[in-house]
Formats: C-alpha cells, sequence, structure tokens
C-alpha cells in the first residue's frame, strides 16, 4: 500500500490471491499513513520511512549490496532469515506507457538517450548540477560521433508533470522531465543507453528496471559521503563511483550520521570530474567494464 503499491506489485513478489480481503493479510507493509490506516488488520505491520529506524550495524558484521536498515527490520519484524548474498533486488518488468510513447514519436528520444538523476533530498551536497550532466553527456556524444539525448529526471515540483525542452547544445539535446510519476520512469529507462544519478531513490529504481527482452541499461551511482555497497541495489548493472570517504564507509561498516562525521571531510561532488565520469560511462555503454 502506499505510493509505490504499484511498483512493488510489478516485481511479482508479491500478489493478492482472487477473495482475500485486507483482514486475511499476514503482512501490511507500505509508507506511514497506509500502514496506519489498514495495519491493524494484519498479523504483521512494516513502516517503510527512510528517516527511521537507524543504520543498524549487526556483531561489527558489514552487510554489503543492500539498503541494511530496511533489510534488517524486515528480517526482524518478520521474524524469518532473509537471502544472505546479492542480489537481493528484484527486477521492475516494463510496461506500456502512453507518456513514454509520446516521447518516441515526438522524436524526443534517438539513438543515444542519457538519463540523468537530478532530484536529491541533499541538494548541497548531492546535487551533480546539470551542466555538470551536460558536460558528459558531450564528451559520450562526441565520442560516438552522434548527438546525444540527455533526459535530466528531477523530482517533483508540486504542480504535476511538467517536461520542458532547452536550447540545443553543440551534440546534446537537453529535455527536463520534472513531476515524472516513478511507474512512467520505470518504463522510460530502459529506453537508455546509460543511467547517472546520486545516491537517491530515482536511481535505485533505475537500476531495478529492464526492458521486455530482459536487459538493463548500466546505472551509475555517485557515492560521496554514504557507502557505496550498503546503498546499492547489488544487481550486476549498478555500479558505483565513489570517494574515498564513501569507500571508508564501506570498509568500516560506518554511517556519517549515525556515527557523526562531519560534511567538511570529503569534495562532494566535485570529486567527479565530467570528463573522468564519460569516460566510466563509455567503457560501460561499449561493454568493456563487467
Amino acid at each position: 500500500m502506499g505510493p509505490y503499491a504499484e511498483l512493488i506489485a510489478r516485481t511479482g513478489l508479491i500478489t493478492q490471491p482472487r477473495g482475500t480481503t485486507p483482514s486475511t493479510w499476514r503482512a501490511a507493509i507500505g509508507d506511514r499513513p497506509g500502514v496506519e490506516t489498514h495495519g491493524s488488520t494484519a498479523a504483521v505491520s512494516l513502516v517503510l520511512d527512510p528517516a527511521a529506524p537507524p543504520c543498524w550495524s549487526t556483531d561489527g558484521r558489514a552487510h554489503p549490496d543492500l539498503p541494511a536498515r530496511h533489510y534488517l527490520a524486515l528480517e526482524r519484524r518478520l521474524g524469518i532469515r532473509l537471502p544472505g548474498t546479492a542480489p537481493f533486488t528484484p527486477t521492475l518488468a516494463t510496461g506500456p506507457s502512453n507518456l513514454v510513447e509520446e516521447l518516441r514519436s515526438g522524436g524526443r528520444l534517438g539513438r543515444l538517450n542519457i538519463a540523468a538523476i537530478t532530484a536529491t533530498s541533499w541538494p548541497e551536497l548531492k546535487d551533480y548540477t546539470a551542466q555538470r550532466y551536460i558536460t558528459l553527456a558531450k564528451h559520450i556524444a562526441e565520442a560516438h560521433q552522434t548527438q546525444a539525448r540527455l533526459l535530466l529526471i528531477g523530482g517533483n515540483p508540486g504542480d504535476g508533470l511538467r517536461i520542458t525542452a532547452e536550447t540545443p547544445r553543440r551534440h546534446v539535446q537537453v529535455l527536463r522531465l520534472d513531476g515524472m510519476p516513478a511507474d512512467h520512469l520505470a518504463d522510460l529507462f530502459p529506453h537508455c543507453h546509460l543511467i547517472v544519478g546520486n545516491d537517491t531513490g530515482l536511481t535505485h529504481l533505475a537500476a531495478m528496471t529492464r526492458s521486455r527482452d530482459g536487459s538493463s541499461p548500466p546505472v551509475i551511482g555517485l557515492y560521496a559521503r554514504h557507502s557505496h555497497s550498503k546503498w546499492r541495489t547489488g544487481l550486476p548493472h549498478h555500479h558505483a563511483v565513489a570517494t574515498d570517504l564513501s569507500d571508508r564507509m564501506h570498509q568500516g561498516d560506518l554511517c556519517p550520521v549515525r556515527d557523526a562525521i562531519g560534511p567538511d571531510t570529503d569534495v562532494h561532488m566535485d570529486a567527479f570530474p565530467p570528463a573522468a565520469l564519460a569516460q566510466v560511462g563509455l567503457e560501460l555503454i561499449n561493454g568493456v567494464r563487467p
């Protein structure tokens, strides 16, 4: 239940048998308003709230390739042991989307489509900036000797879906997509050749999507401050470009919030020059990197 229930249903992991009612549910999983409304009818209720509980550490052991706090919360609340090796995350089946078809038929998608996630909950630390993404796309387009379509994926501005085309740059056409529903993004991402984003939910969503033939585009997550292993899906096409601080968080099973690590101990997104990041993207597009 909640705003992402449709996405969860598309994984095929959870189905509701015909004839059942909420009173027969064993577990209620969703956002806080949904669980507060329906959780009393379930044997177990679990609220997926990014703000709580805190990041857990178990006997000093790091848990790579998974969002540890939610994963451990599921184990504790459901009383079962979940798989201990990656990948943990299911993929989302692509469905028909009128909005995506409109973008394709309108010539908004081309031979080289790059999606860049600009939405973030912490802009002062995680915003890679549109200009850096444009420069990255320009490097990749020049290497392929073609024009790139750069899709800048923003968050919800509060007034619904907004699609804005910018004046074309040399080798790059820019299209801003703000407030695009998550289920439409799940249909759009498989049409891209590369997806780059900060450590945020839409980047993780991009890694979970796949086309109808079962393939998935490479996804690069930028990790300046948090562990690159805990906040990654573990799927083979989901890659991380990380700072030394991020790797220290990984090696020591640390959390900058929980362990009170100051924000001035790294250079944040300045650590990822567009030219160097473009080289990583080119190698993934060309199949050089595994």
